[in-house]
């Protein structure tokens, strides 16, 4: 398994046969950045471009209502992507939205839905990202040759996630649902523990992963739903690696190590029951412990000597991150060429941007 100190010692050597070896351009300047986003798909595991999930959204904390104030911002965005060079992204619904609430910097779930409360928000956020769609600000991606065909294109393309379960409501039926209204990435839960299984971030309440919620993940495989273990508990977490015969994901975390502990952050075993599935861990560029870029950086490498360059991707959780150390598109070709002075190759940068999640994608849809 190559790791980050095999990427620096081979970095010198590399750049002297740039050019004549497959996959072996230096990539250390913004326009080899650019270059190297024309030639490959950028995917972008999860993200709320311009904050859609807040248009029409009602019954919010203040705090929530504070942070949504400034409105949506989705045009402003998808050139934001599109001047960076970022492929396409997971434009992510909120479940569990009406129920958030801050407690220092920490959101929280701070009640329960009413009834039909959740699957109301759902169909209200489901619909702002489909204008997105009918407007032509971005184009729909339903399958791993979409996302092939939008990136030759020059277009921007999106595909539909939801962060948290509790629009199914326990209802594995709702599954094929979500898959029908074009759905394709679903993390089960978010903030709030919900019929599915506990939160990384509260005290558990089942002490993991429910049978409604294994048969979500059971009803997710088969319609070709992608399973995000983003936010879990570990419990719950490998539960649905557990229920899961497809590979699964953790679109935005990192792991704890002996310096740094988040309540935000998973265990090296559970990022490596992730990728035993075949899965991905997605670079989270939270500002948890960093300050700037190069901190995101040291991140990436991070994962790349626990799981392997084959594992690891990018989920930026852009526009709703927190302390984000990378908080616009535009700077993608910056974090491309980062990588590339810190020894990574064009076909490793690749795998990292986008090839790695397009291929989960594709392992995982059903045609």
């Amino acid at each position: 398994m190559p790791t980050r100190r095999h990427f620096l010692a081979g970095a010198a050597a590399s750049v002297t046969v740039a050019g004549c070896m497959g996959g072996m351009r230096p990539v250390e300047t913004e326009d080899a950045a650019r270059r190297l986003l024309a030639r490959h798909p950028s995917f972008d595991l999860h993200a709320h471009p311009g904050r859609s999930f807040v248009r029409g959204a009602q019954n919010l904390s203040p705090a929530v209502e504070a942070f949504i104030s400034a409105g949506p911002s989705e045009e402003t965005a998808v050139a934001d992507m599109a001047a960076g060079g970022m492929s396409a992204a997971v434009f992510c619904a909120v479940a569990d939205l009406q129920v958030l609430d801050q407690d220092g910097y920490a959101l929280v779930a701070k009640r329960q839905f009413h009834p039909g409360e959740a699957r109301a928000s759902y169909a209200t956020q489901l619909a702002s990202l489909d204008a997105m769609v009918a407007h032509g600000l971005v184009e729909r991606i339903l399958d791993a040759d979409d996302l092939v065909r939008i990136h030759k294109s020059g277009a921007v393309g999106a595909m539909l996630g939801v962060e948290g379960g509790d629009f199914l409501e326990g209802s594995a039926s709702r599954v094929a649902e979500a898959h029908a209204d074009g759905v394709r990435c679903i993390t089960p839960v978010h903030y709030h523990s919900n019929e599915l299984g506990d939160t990384i971030t509260a005290s558990p309440t089942h002490g993991g992963l429910t049978p409604s919620g294994q048969a979500c993940i059971k009803a997710m495989n088969r319609t070709g739903i992608i399973v995000d273990i983003s936010h879990a508990s570990e419990a719950t977490a490998f539960g649905m690696i557990e229920a899961s015969d497809k590979p699964v994901i953790c679109s935005h975390a990192h792991i704890q190590t002996p310096d740094l502990q988040s309540a935000r952050f998973i265990s090296p075993d559970l990022a490596k029951a992730v990728t035993a599935t075949g899965g991905v861990v997605g670079a989270w560029p939270a500002g948890i412990g960093i300050t700037d870029l190069d901190g995101f950086i040291d991140r990436i490498f991070e994962l790349v000597d626990l799981v392997g360059i084959e594992h690891v991707a990018i989920g930026t959780d852009m526009d709703a991150n927190f302390m984000p150390v990378w908080d616009n598109y535009r700077q993608f070709p910056d974090v491309i060429s980062r990588l590339g002075k810190r020894g990574l190759q064009e076909a490793d940068i690749s795998r990292i941007i986008g090839a790695n999640g397009l291929r989960v994608l594709r392992e995982v849809q059903v045609l």
